[in-house]
């Protein structure tokens, strides 16, 4: 256990110049009493910690094989938090909802960890973009991408995947009973609208991640979630990783 690190350059956004930035990081570094429990990746860099994820063998194959890109890669953390929230959830009743799967890397690498069979997964996103759309594009975004993530589930007959604008979308298709959500959509309105929706099916002791609640360029959510759970009384837990958890 001792000496677990995971160090990326490849992926911390928002940086304007990176030679100086990993040079200071390597500085940084420097500076420590240890060399062992350290994270960089993903805007987060931390140090004295146990990353007990990263014994968590299940879940590091799991990323391994299906964490390609890399930003894929860099979101190990929030991954980890993922695979966390769905455990908690199988505690729960009812079945699984991500709005913004693009790709589907993320829910891969949970269903590869956790064993999804006896759950119901479903999957919402447009999966293209075009320019007056508010969120931003993805590289993979495009024609080809819906069915290239119905392709990666088709061994999984548990798992639908929708196309089509969240909310809207619901009607082909959602969970009477929801354990677990995973809001993505870069879109404060969209997510707000999801929630609207999607709150009368959440089952108590459901577990809600919101992936960008905690990142200043997505200031506009992270506004629009705290005044929505306010209203209903759910404390929001703000994470390092970017994330924000809800226990229903």
């Amino acid at each position: 256990m001792p000496g677990l690190n995971f160090i990326t350059k490849r992926y911390h956004w928002g940086v304007r110049d990176y030679p100086k930035f990993w040079k200071t990081v390597e500085e940084l570094l420097g500076t420590l009493q240890s060399d062992a429990g350290i994270f960089s990746a993903d805007g987060l860099i931390a140090w004295g910690r146990n990353l007990g994820f990263l014994e968590d063998d299940v879940f590091v194959q799991a990323w391994s094989k299906h964490a390609v890109a890399p930003h894929e890669r860099g979101i190990l953390w929030r991954t980890a938090v993922l695979v966390w929230a769905a455990r908690q959830a199988m505690r729960r009743e009812g079945d699984f909802v991500e709005c913004g799967c693009y790709a589907g890397t993320s829910m891969r690498i949970v269903m590869d960890t956790v064993d999804l069979s006896s759950r119901r997964v479903f999957l919402y996103d447009l999966f293209e973009h075009s320019p007056e759309m508010a969120h931003h594009s993805m590289p993979r975004h495009g024609p080809d991408l819906y069915e290239s993530v119905r392709e990666r589930f088709a061994p999984s007959p548990n798992v639908w995947v929708i196309k089509g604008f969240v909310p809207d979308s619901f009607a082909l298709g959602v969970p009477e009973k929801i354990a677990f959500a995973h809001i993505d959509m870069n879109n404060a309105p969209a997510e707000i609208a999801a929630l609207d929706a999607l709150a009368p099916r959440l089952a108590p002791g459901a577990v809600i991640v919101l992936d960008d609640f905690g990142q200043l360029p997505y200031q506009a959510q992270h506004l629009a979630h705290r005044a929505w759970f306010a209203e209903r009384g759910a404390p929001i837990l703000e994470i390092p990783t970017g994330q924000a958890v809800i226990v229903w």
